[in-house]
């Protein structure tokens, strides 16, 4: 039974209620369908359109025709014409242009519909993704909420009530066995729009997902009151989280363990019996590791600014605890603080800072050529680079009753001179060398980047890969792939001359 012009309007009119699309959508899919079909139901290969009068529901086919510059050959003759051969008709045309003609409606029967029909549910099955996607591009980050539907292969399929997502089997907190029926909150964490399932994937083992639950269970945090500024999870097991508050009159902590403990107490059910440690912010680092390592004691910490590490000093006794089952206590400090965190006994740090000590003094009596008293007196006072020694105020030197101004002198003398030196030495290694200078295609501008990058030579341009100079020089690619080849022109020539 052909499709007629009351079923073309029917159908849009009933698919577009049903999906709640746009009736626009439909049309265009129905005129992709009937083109083919249109396609199929033609002996040859030829390219067709269709046009769907919006309001009676009729339809007009055209055939289309590429238009092919006379000096390149026709591959498909049933949709390529020559310029020459169109210009017949029209003189206007141009190579690349389309020409449309008018051809036969297709009346198409119950196999040729049902193909028509599968085009069309295809369409309308893309346009729903898209209009997901639009939905919920600016719900990143943000909660989620919804109804375990089923497992498939371990991963949850969740009923969002207007769609379904996918909470990836990776992306489930351990051991929490979630069934069919289960209503969870989850992070929306990407949008596949190429998945052919659920394309909204989500995810409850990022720390995102712990700031979001206590943002809804805590007020003055959803209002801003309270800041949550971090969280570091081992999800399932433990967590921290940091918090502060813009009100004195606010305890933060307090506020988000609850009366009774009723705050945390409902985030810690929602994930699986996570114990989560809340603490308080503090701007002053070594305030805020004493908190994110509790509740181990800690009797020191030494900061590293340039490393971004600080050892922290503990009893023997106290250790285990401040380190945590499998490291875990301060794995998590250390991804709170976002500082690099060692654990030592004061007997371990002692032993540390006393090959500190050597290596410094060692190194002061080699460079500065001096006796390993005077190393140790320099080490003493708190100086600990060349840079302290050259260029303090001369008057902090004399004050060291075992120096005389002589001594002062001279010492401040041999650091500048080494630093100097030094200096030199980097400078001469970060200049291109005559090779690369010289070479065809190459500028003095471009030859000086890539020697800031680490290549010298024409031998070290030649090893490069396109995208290592790219990344060093702002060049095109075309520039770029031209100065390898021709740095690697020499090894052309030893191939052949071999």
């Amino acid at each position: 039974m052909p499709i007629t012009n009351n079923d073309i309007l029917m159908m849009a009119d009933a698919v577009s209620r049903e999906k709640e699309l746009d009736k626009e959508v439909i049309f265009n899919a129905i005129e992709a369908a009937l083109a083919t079909a249109t396609r199929k139901w033609h002996p040859g290969e030829i390219d067709a359109r269709v046009s769907v009068h919006r309001t009676t529901g009729d339809y007009d086919t055209y055939r289309i025709w590429e238009v092919i510059d006379d000096e390149e050959e026709i591959e498909y003759a049933d949709r390529q014409i020559s310029l020459s051969e169109a210009r017949k008709n029209d003189p206007t045309l141009n190579a690349g242009d389309q020409i449309e003609v008018p051809m036969e409606k297709v009346e198409f029967g119950r196999i040729a519909a049902q193909a028509a029909k599968q085009v069309i549910m295809q369409k309308v099955r893309e346009a729903e993704r898209h209009q997901i996607a639009e939905r919920y591009k600016d719900r990143f980050g943000t909660l989620i909420s919804g109804t375990v539907k089923r497992l498939d292969h371990g991963n949850a399929i969740v009923d969002l009530g207007d769609t379904e997502s996918l909470l990836p089997r990776g992306e489930m907190i351990p051991r929490e066995g979630l069934r069919p029926g289960d209503r969870i909150r989850a992070l929306l964490k990407k949008i596949d729009v190429e998945a052919r399932g659920p394309q909204l994937i989500l995810t409850r083992l990022s720390p995102q997902f712990l700031i979001e639950l206590f943002k809804l269970e805590v007020p003055e945090a959803g209002e801003g009151i309270i800041e949550i500024l971090g969280a570091a999870r081992d999800p399932g097991s433990r967590a921290k989280i940091s918090v502060r508050t813009k009100d004195p009159n606010i305890d933060p902590v307090g506020a988000c363990v609850g009366i009774r403990g009723s705050r945390v107490q409902s985030v810690s059910n929602e994930i699986a019996g996570e114990r989560v440690d809340i603490i308080v912010h503090s701007d002053n680092i070594a305030e805020f590791v004493v908190q994110a390592l509790a509740p181990a004691d800690v009797e020191s910490i030494i900061i590293d600014e340039d490393q971004k590490s600080i050892d922290v000093v503990v009893l023997e006794e106290n250790q285990a605890r401040a380190i945590g089952r499998n490291g875990q206590n301060v794995r998590l400090a250390s991804a709170l603080t976002e500082w690099r965190l060692d654990i030592m006994t004061d007997k371990e740090a002692q032993q540390k800072q006393d090959a500190e000590q050597k290596e410094l003094i060692e190194k002061f009596m080699s460079l500065l050529n001096i006796d390993e008293n005077t190393a140790i007196i320099l080490y003493q006072e708190g100086f600990n680079t060349l840079e302290e020694i050259a260029y303090v105020p001369k008057q902090e030197l004399l004050e060291i009753e075992e120096f005389e101004e002589d001594l002062v002198e001279e010492l401040r003398n041999r650091a500048q001179d080494n630093l100097l030196t030094s200096a030199i030495a980097r400078q001469e290694s970060m200049e291109p060398s005559e090779d690369l200078l010289t070479m065809d295609g190459m500028t003095e501008e471009i030859a000086r980047s890539l020697a800031q990058g680490g290549v010298r030579t024409m031998a070290d341009l030649a090893d490069c890969a396109l995208d290592e100079v790219l990344d060093i020089v702002a060049i095109d690619q075309e520039n770029a792939s031209q100065l390898i080849m021709t740095a690697r022109a020499p090894w052309f020539e030893e191939t052949q001359n071999g």
